[in-house]
């Protein structure tokens, strides 16, 4: 086992500090990663501040993890050492299941493996995650990230863009439908570019008028205001697909009258309760789904169409000493869109 450098938070209501955590020797199907940037999702917040009721102290955030490979284990055979690598949300699943046969790991039937607040298989207690200075993963869990891209930017790309991608590519989003993205946040700006870059005609639905020429400068064609009563009346019925990033419960309702017959509307942020009346599925066929972030194959061919497309998020640098300040900010939706820390500063 090896000391390494981290942050932590001690309790619900403790500032993130210095902590020093274990990482497990490598094994054989094992990848050793220098951490070179870590992006900051709204999930490591909630997880640090127990909003979902299921934190594990001490919290060490991140499953946003670029960095480059320093070691490998002797069986390993996809990487090697200096190759810039990624890791997400997971570090392992049990790789039996019919979730995991299907490369749906994050439904993993047995129970996925966190890259934070997991059930750690080898050492015990919990998984730590990329808010430190390195990382051991098993090799199906680590992913290539495209050399051309910046590579600071491509972090956020490991949970906001999955959480995005996902949805797009399950429900068939293609080339002249009429995709609607409602919220323009970390998920919603990645919404907006990969639905552009699918040949999607892109709107932006949201209740902030002074976002529009944000949400255009992004790539969508459309804004429209949901509390504009005759915007919304005019875009009924109209709507081939919905990508829901609201991150809170709320009255969906709305939302639904905006979809074509047979259309769906696909929640990505909510995981409280939410509004809807059934008349409003009833007539029409349509359907209100959910998706929980990717597996590492479609994880995978996000990362490629990236690199083809030179499509990563908008970010603001901070260094880790500035992470509390930066989750204020986060909570104040004072970013565009996304931070993420240069990791170097861990050692400052």
């Amino acid at each position: 086992m090896k000391n390494v450098n981290a942050y932590a938070a001690q309790s619900s209501d403790a500032k993130l500090k210095p902590f020093d955590i274990e990482r497990r020797e490598i094994l054989a199907n094992d990848v050793k990663i220098e951490i070179e940037y870590c992006g900051v999702c709204h999930s490591d917040i909630h997880q640090v501040r127990n909003d979902w009721g299921n934190s594990i102290y001490p919290v060490v955030p991140g499953h946003e993890i670029i960095g480059r490979v320093t070691e490998v284990g002797k069986d390993v055979t996809k990487f090697k050492k200096g190759d810039l690598v990624g890791v997400g949300c997971l570090v392992d699943s049990c790789q039996e299941c019919e979730s995991c046969k299907d490369n749906l790991e994050q439904y993993c039937e047995n129970g996925m493996v966190l890259t934070y607040n997991g059930e750690d298989k080898h050492l015990g207690g919990h998984t730590f995650g990329g808010y430190s200075e390195m990382i051991v993963v098993r090799e199906k869990f680590v992913l290539k990230i495209p050399e051309n891209l910046d590579t600071k930017a491509v972090a956020p790309l490991l949970c906001a863009g999955i959480t995005t991608w996902s949805p797009l590519r399950q429900w068939n989003v293609k080339k002249g439908d009429k995709v609607g993205v409602i919220g323009l946040g970390g998920l919603g700006h990645m919404g907006i570019k990969f639905a552009n870059a699918l040949g999607a005609h892109v709107v932006m639905i949201t209740t902030s008028p002074s976002k529009a020429g944000d949400a255009k400068a992004l790539g969508a064609h459309e804004v429209l205001i949901s509390k504009d009563e005759e915007q919304m009346k005019k875009h009924q019925g109209s709507f081939d697909f919905l990508l829901n990033t609201v991150p809170v419960g709320h009255d969906t309702n709305p939302y639904i009258a905006l979809l074509k017959r047979d259309a769906t509307m696909v929640l990505v942020g909510a995981i409280d309760s939410i509004d809807v009346h059934g008349g409003g599925l009833v007539m029409g066929r349509k359907r209100v789904a959910g998706s929980l972030i990717g597996g590492i194959k479609e994880t995978q061919e996000m990362l490629d169409f990236c690199g083809k497309h030179n499509i990563v998020s908008d970010i603001e640098m901070i260094d880790i000493q500035n992470i509390n300040e930066a989750y204020e900010r986060v909570v104040n939706s004072d970013v565009k869109y996304r931070f993420v820390i240069d990791m170097k500063s861990i050692k400052n």
